[in-house]
């Protein structure tokens, strides 16, 4: 299980590549995608995904749709054209990060250089 200090930066980037990929998710469909994906190393909870999902909308990254599903309102999420390019960045930029952190986190990397 990831811990939640690592995924706070991560979650966005994440939310985004699910909805760019699915087009349109409601947000328990997010938190199973997420932990089946992973293979149950990322439990994605309500309280860390709603807050997001709620400032992706303000920032105009998302939109919603109301959809009554047995007798239940479920709201589902998708993106706005603005949120399309704001996921192809974000999943960019998340993907630069993992590759440098994997680099740094190679055995003796750029030692030679430091102590040269």
């Amino acid at each position: 299980m990831a811990s939640n200090e690592l995924l706070k930066g991560t979650l966005k980037p994440i939310i985004l590549k699910l909805l760019s990929e699915k087009h349109r998710m409601y947000g328990y469909e997010i938190t199973q995608s997420v932990k089946v994906i992973s293979e149950g190393k990322i439990e994605l909870t309500f309280g860390a995904l709603y807050p997001i999902l709620h400032k992706l909308e303000q920032d105009g990254v998302v939109k919603t749709e109301s959809e009554v599903i047995n007798n239940r309102n479920r709201i589902y999420y998708s993106l706005t054209e603005k949120g399309t390019s704001t996921a192809k960045e974000k999943i960019a930029e998340l993907e630069e990060f993992v590759n440098t952190i994997k680099i740094l986190l190679k055995p003796n990397y750029g030692l030679q250089y430091v102590l040269a």
